[in-house]
């Protein structure tokens, strides 16, 4: 099968990255809205496993995309690994270490993609300047969220543990990272949008269900707050926004894909401020401004040809 030519990121795909942050972000408060009644773990696989049962539906009976039957079942285990192993972790390392450390980490994870995608497929390769780019969005994260923190002086938690918080951090992040390396590099890149997304909510589901029993984490109070939160998840977050994404990773390349996801922890906190009364401060505004820089820095050469056109 010919490898499909990924384009670069144009406005189409901006503003639904935009999109995709948002409701990404809001995502981020509605797990925390109901963290006390159901744990984070429990809430992601559900929702998984009911995603992946409503996208096989959709496309048996909808969408009806053909799903390629030579990806191979290792490549398959090896994407759906890395998806539950992001959300494991984080919810690992916010039993050792602060939120905000874990939020950084999270966001090495296009760095990992870059990285690892560059080294297989030159078409990925970033230029001098979109690692800067890449660079000043990773400092806005950290400024947004560590510099609160450091000046307050508690930036490291009590004890040793945060340590073993900050690696398991780390970890998801690399997990992530390597999620979008296979989908890219191995024969799921061969298949249709909603053959990738249904192995990575599966086993998501197969993985972190269980999971949640064995780390204690399987607790769950059924309350109005929680029925609503698990209908957006499923319904907005696992089925159709990670959708959208799998048909966005298909068409455009994912290194600069994954940039624009700088956005979602900063809606996060946005939407905390508005929907649990959460604070802000001057260090979140820096932070977003050099976010905004940094994804400007990344569409540089995308800008340069939009202006000579609109000169001629």
């Amino acid at each position: 099968m010919s490898e499909p030519v990924r384009r670069p990121i144009d406005l189409r795909a901006f503003l639904l990255c935009v999109c995709l942050s948002m409701i990404w972000g809001l995502q981020q408060t509605a797990i925390k809205a109901c963290a006390l009644d159901m744990s984070p773990i429990l809430q992601v696989s559900i929702r998984s496993g009911a995603a992946a049962l409503l996208l096989w539906l959709a496309n048996h009976f909808w969408l009806h995309e053909n799903w390629n039957v030579n990806v191979r079942m290792k490549d398959a285990l090896l994407v759906g690994l890395g998806f539950a192993g992001e959300f494991f972790f984080v919810a690992q390392g916010l039993s050792y270490t602060n939120a905000s450390h874990i939020s950084v980490l999270l966001y090495t994870a296009p760095f990992f993609a870059a990285m690892g995608l560059a080294i297989k497929l030159p078409e990925e390769r970033l230029s001098l300047i979109q690692w800067g780019g890449l660079a000043t969005a990773f400092l806005g994260i950290a400024s947004a969220f560590l510099l609160p923190v450091f000046l307050e002086g508690g930036a490291l938690p009590d004890g040793k543990r945060w340590i073993l918080g900050d690696f398991f951090g780390l970890l998801a992040g690399l997990s992530w990272g390597c999620t979008t390396i296979c989908l890219r590099t191995t024969t799921m890149n061969e298949a249709p949008a909603t053959q990738m997304l249904f192995w990575q909510l599966l086993m998501g589901f197969l993985i972190l269900f269980p999971l949640a029993f064995m780390t204690d984490q399987a607790f769950i109070t059924l309350t109005p707050m929680v029925g609503v939160s698990m209908a957006f998840q499923i319904l907005i977050v696992a089925f159709a926004s990670y959708l959208v994404w799998s048909y966005l990773l298909k068409q455009y390349l994912a290194a600069r894909l994954g940039v624009l996801v700088f956005m979602t922890p900063l809606f996060g906190v946005l939407f905390s401020v508005v929907l649990l009364g959460e604070k802000i401060g001057v260090p979140f505004v820096l932070g977003c401004g050099l976010v905004i820089t940094g994804l400007l820095m990344m569409q540089s050469k995308n800008l340069r040809l939009l202006r000579r056109r609109r000169e001629k």
